[in-house]
């Protein structure tokens, strides 16, 4: 009908979105320095979600992470503050963009896409793995529906 948005589009308007693509983040920067960078420009305890992905031969960070805020409004915050970030810990000259993740978007869809990764299986250093977060704490992972196969050589960069 007309009041439908167009295939193709989810459910998350421009109001409920609350999952954002980091890009240009520095290769050699981990984890744990992209929550303190986050946690130090305000957002601490105010995001339940986080992916950052390595590659698993190199151990370099592919250069971008999903992370999912709390709340649409923490969310536009966070694009407005971060979006054009340069302040990075260790000298890089990488300016950080701030998108919208697309298509998965918020805590639940992320977590149906993970919990039965290649991503979660045991042999997967947890560094290399998607975090979840409760006031400000990491907290397990779900545990996977369905047994999990490790992940194939060669295709790390695809597990994303």
């Amino acid at each position: 009908g007309a009041g439908r948005p167009p295939r193709g589009q989810g459910k998350a308007g421009p109001a409920e979105r609350t999952t954002v693509m980091l890009r240009n983040l520095p290769n050699n920067y981990t984890r744990k320095a992209l929550l303190d960078m986050i946690d130090a420009e305000g957002f601490a305890g105010r995001y339940d979600f986080l992916y950052f992905p390595i590659d698993f031969r190199t151990h370099a960070a592919l250069g971008y992470a999903f992370l999912n805020l709390a709340t649409a409004k923490d969310a536009d915050e966070f694009h407005s503050r971060i979006n054009g970030f340069s302040g990075w810990s260790i000298p890089s000259s990488k300016v950080c963009t701030v998108g919208w993740s697309h298509p998965h978007q918020g805590l639940e869809s992320h977590i149906a896409r993970y919990r039965n990764s290649p991503l979660m299986h045991e042999s997967v250093p947890d560094a290399y793995r998607p975090a979840l977060f409760s006031a400000g704490q990491r907290v397990p992972f779900p545990p996977p529906t369905k047994r999990i196969k490790p992940p194939r050589q060669g295709t790390e960069r695809m597990l994303v």
